[in-house]
C-alpha cells in the first residue's frame, strides 16, 4: 500500500507572505507555491486549501526516493517539529519542482506568444492583400 505525505510551509518571502504545499505519492514528488498577502491566520490557511485543493496548479511530478516509514520517539518526533518550525524557506527538491513548473510556463508562454505573432502577421499580410486587390481593380 503506497502512502501519501503531504507538508505544508508558509513563509516570509520579501514583500509576500507564501506557501508551499509538498506532496509525495507512489515515490513522485510535486510542489505547489502560493502568494498571500499579508500573513494568512491558520483558520485561513485551512479554508483555502479546503475551498482550492482541486484547483492548485502543483510542478510535474519528479522522482522521490522512497522513504520507509520509521517509528520515533514522540519527545524526538517533539524535538524535529520544532527544528522544521526554525527552518526559514523551501527544501531543494520543493525548488527544483517549482523550477521545473516555472521553466514549463515559460515555454508555454513563447509558444502562445509566437502563435499570437504569427497570426498577426498573417491578418496583416491578408488585409494588404485586399487593399492591393482594390488599387488594381481601380476602385
Amino acid at each position: 500500500m503506497d502512502s501519501i505525505v503531504s507538508c505544508f510551509t508558509v513563509f516570509f518571502e520579501e514583500p509576500f507572505w507564501v506557501g508551499v504545499f509538498e506532496r509525495e505519492c507512489c515515490g513522485r514528488y510535486e510542489a505547489c507555491k502560493i502568494t498571500f498577502g499579508s500573513e494568512p491566520k491558520d483558520y485561513e490557511i485551512y479554508e483555502f486549501l479546503l475551498k482550492n485543493y482541486c484547483n492548485l496548479r502543483f510542478s510535474p511530478s519528479v522522482e522521490a526516493e522512497m522513504s520507509h516509514p520509521v517509528k520515533i520517539n514522540p519527545k524526538r518526533m517533539q524535538r524535529e517539529i520544532s527544528r522544521q518550525m526554525q527552518k526559514k524557506g523551501i527544501g531543494t527538491k520543493a525548488q527544483q519542482a517549482l523550477k521545473l513548473q516555472h521553466e514549463q510556463g515559460k515555454v508555454e508562454r513563447k509558444k502562445q506568444n509566437r502563435e499570437k505573432l504569427e497570426a498577426q502577421k498573417e491578418r496583416q499580410f491578408e488585409l494588404k492583400a485586399e487593399k492591393r486587390k482594390k488599387k488594381h481593380r481601380g476602385h
